[in-house]
């Protein structure tokens, strides 16, 4: 008898919710992808396993004892495959991780709980530091992977996932003499005096090209920081600088 596991997962999810489009959308398959591994099962075994009607499926009697035995035996794999892939992970060593203290709290953190929940003997080593930074250490092999805004040009040799959509935004303090400009332009900021992270980081970069784009100088910085500019909140409450 050769019984395929994902059918043995359809026929309990099936069990769980009396419907095969409700056990599809549970395990993020096509209903029909259900129906097919049902009648697969259904024909190793031998025997019928729903009564079907218009309210919707439900087990036949065989089928009720079936499923407590399979139940158990599919948690105890599941476990079993769990614990494989832990001591797989303990093996491997720790994972190297780059973290934009941007995406700190939002993406990472989340996903590192979650890691840890899920894997127990898992190891991370977290470098937290801007983009710069981190794409000059995973390429170099410092870093497994990162966390941090995509440069305009990926290189050829890095692959990127897009976790999600971040726009720039100018910060500027309450009562800042931009704010009373009734529409503001890019050459208002000629003027400006910025609080930017440096050269190599891409925010600076995109603020930089976008005034080069306009044919206006680059921005006057008068402070220059080497990490985000959310530790220095107060600077900026307490003076004109412009910040992103």
């Amino acid at each position: 008898m050769a019984v395929r596991l994902d059918d043995i997962d359809y026929f309990l999810a099936v069990a769980r919710h009396g419907q095969a489009r409700r056990a599809a959308s549970e395990l993020g398959v096509s209903q029909p992808a259900v129906t097919k591994g049902l009648q697969r099962l259904e024909k190793e075994l031998g025997f019928p396993l729903f009564e079907r009607s218009v309210r919707g499926m439900r087990l036949t009697p065989v089928a009720e004892q079936f499923r407590e035995r399979t139940q158990a035996l599919r948690a105890s794999l599941g476990d079993a495959i769990k614990e494989a892939a832990d001591l797989h992970l303990g093996a491997m060593g720790t994972l190297r991780v780059g973290v934009s203290p941007l995406y700190a709290q939002r993406l990472f953190v989340p996903a590192c709980l979650q890691l840890h929940r899920d894997r127990p003997a898992a190891r991370m080593r977290v470098m937290i530091n801007l983009n710069d930074a981190l794409l000059a250490a995973l390429r170099l092999g410092d870093l497994d992977l990162t966390i941090n805004a995509l440069p305009g040009t990926l290189p050829e040799d890095l692959h990127a996932l897009p976790l999600m959509d971040d726009a720039l935004r100018l910060v500027v303090r309450e009562g800042h003499p931009l704010l009373a400009r009734r529409r503001l332009k890019l050459q208002d900021l000629v003027d400006a005096e910025w609080l930017l992270p440096g050269p190599g980081v891409a925010a600076r970069r995109s603020v930089e090209g976008r005034l080069a784009e306009a044919g206006l100088p680059p921005p006057r910085v008068a402070v220059e920081v080497s990490n985000t500019v959310a530790q220095l909140s107060r600077l900026l409450l307490q003076s004109d600088l412009v910040a992103l």
